[in-house]
């Protein structure tokens, strides 16, 4: 994309890194809108979709290592914890090792529920993605992963 006359540039190369980044975002926000809509249909919010989502791939884990998986705030995700819990998708135990800590597990009824909406979740992604080729989908894909591990 080429900028207007009137409008400064600030380079080449930032010019396109600017550019790239807004590429990026109205990427995600596209994809992100459509899941949410999916998410939100089957009456959960999109935090609370990602809390389960975790505990039901990782397993039993404490609010500190959701926070970071889902990369989020602890308060968020303890008042997200709290309505799972009140919801009896998650139960709560402290850690045997620290008893400041409670330890996250999801139940049976969060495994059926995220168990019942992940098929279509992934079927989703992977339909937002076949706009691209597989060796595009691997270069994209390597290409994101050194920006984020370069942060």
């Amino acid at each position: 994309m080429k900028l207007r006359s009137d409008v400064k540039s600030y380079g080449e190369r930032t010019d396109k890194s600017m550019q790239t980044w807004i590429q990026i975002l109205r990427a995600f926000q596209k994809i992100r809108a459509k899941e949410l809509k999916y998410i939100n249909e089957s009456g959960l919010t999109m935090n609370q979709f990602e809390v389960l989502e975790v505990l039901y791939h990782r397993g039993d884990l404490s609010v500190g290592a959701i926070t970071k998986l889902i990369m989020s705030t602890p308060g968020n995700v303890t008042v997200v914890v709290k309505n799972l819990t009140r919801d009896g998708l998650v139960a709560t135990e402290p850690s045997a090792e620290d008893s400041r800590v409670r330890i996250m597990s999801i139940t049976e009824a969060g495994k059926a529920l995220i168990g019942g909406m992940f098929t279509n979740h992934a079927a989703n992604l992977k339909s937002y993605f076949d706009v691209l080729s597989d060796d595009e989908l691997v270069v994209l894909y390597d290409l994101l992963r050194k920006l984020q591990k370069a942060q």
